[in-house]
């Protein structure tokens, strides 16, 4: 009985073709210096016999494995996965697998996570989302393997990362509000402990307020888990606070459209009673109605940008920069609306 496809080994295509394993790994491998006749019987044997490279064989010969590992806080979010989308199209333009791994936000689950790919022998490791702590620090201090951050920061400037500056995105949101002439402004925002993106969109808001002489009233702030319900709830608590709040700000997309649709639930008009301004720009903001206002984060090409970035790291190319601060831009939709002064 012959072997089965999925035991077909490099030798029997070199025997099934009559040249030696060495023409088949050229061939195989894009090796220009192969005869045109000779690739063509090589690669007819490959697809008949339906011939597969055993990547981790290549992987131990050239010492790489093309392989990239990409640990990411939660895959259903769509934040992470605009980002991922812009990870995936540089691999595969520069000819990278990715392993997606899914963390939940949890630190120890995060370090098994980077240890498990460090086993796998990838090339590169791509860390989304989660604050960098020193047990982090240890492991990626320890390991040869380049490690890029993207949508996260190193506080210590140690790490290579790709970002935007959060505190400046929240407080160019705060202030669209302010300049539509708001008395209000409330907030919703993800917990404090986050410090990528709870701590600083909080201090952005603030610092929005005292730049513009606003006094900071602790019962126009709710903070939520960053997803819609979430949004929901917090939106009711403030509404049932103070019914002449006349703006929102959230940290969120996703929590934005569920404070509208709260805010909708109590009879508001938005925007013509209340302004809701988001932060993100994810798709869904451009689905809802009204049409969400909101910050808007390059996602994709963080992604793209910070998967370029590690390529550089694995093929010890130039580097101009390793840490790269992207700009946001404003995305000014139908939930937000100029008022009377």
């Amino acid at each position: 009985m012959g072997n089965k496809k999925g035991n077909i080994t490099i030798y029997d295509v070199a025997r099934e073709a009559g040249v030696s394993m060495a023409t088949v790994s050229r061939v195989v491998n894009g090796n220009p210096n192969v005869k045109p006749a000779t690739r063509k019987k090589v690669l007819d044997v490959i697809q008949q016999l339906g011939y597969r490279p055993n990547a981790v064989a290549r992987g131990l010969a050239s010492k790489k494995t093309t392989t990239v590992g990409v640990v990411i806080p939660d895959i259903s979010n769509p934040f992470y996965a605009e980002l991922t989308r812009g990870i995936e199209d540089i691999a595969t333009m520069y000819h990278y697998n990715i392993i997606l791994c899914n963390s939940d936000l949890k630190q120890m689950k995060e370090i098994q996570l980077i240890e498990t790919l460090l086993e796998k022998q990838v090339d590169g490791l791509l860390f989304l989302g989660g604050a960098i702590t020193e047990d982090h620090r240890a492991i990626f201090s320890a390991t040869p393997v380049p490690v890029v951050l993207a949508a996260t920061k190193d506080d210590k400037n140690e790490l290579p990362y790709v970002t935007i500056n959060q505190i400046e995105a929240a407080k160019a949101a705060t202030s669209i509000l302010i300049e539509e002439g708001n008395k209000q402004i409330a907030y919703i925002g993800v917990p404090l402990t986050d410090s990528v993106t709870g701590y600083p969109r909080y201090q952005g808001y603030m610092k929005s307020l005292d730049e513009n002489r606003y006094a900071f009233d602790e019962n126009l702030v709710e903070i939520g888990n960053g997803r819609y319900l979430s949004g929901y709830e917090a939106m009711k608590n403030l509404l049932i606070k103070n019914k002449n709040i006349t703006s929102v700000f959230v940290a969120t997309d996703e929590m934005a459209v569920g404070a509208i649709h709260a805010a909708l639930d109590q009879g508001l008009s938005v925007p013509k009673d209340i302004s809701i301004m988001g932060c993100n720009n994810i798709p869904l903001a451009a689905q809802v109605r009204p049409l969400l206002s909101t910050i808007s984060v390059p996602l994709y090409d963080i992604g793209a940008v910070a998967m370029r970035l590690l390529t550089k790291y694995m093929n010890e190319e130039d580097i101009e920069t390793s840490q790269v601060i992207l700009q946001f831009d404003l995305e000014l939709r139908d939930s937000t609306r100029i008022r009377e002064l």
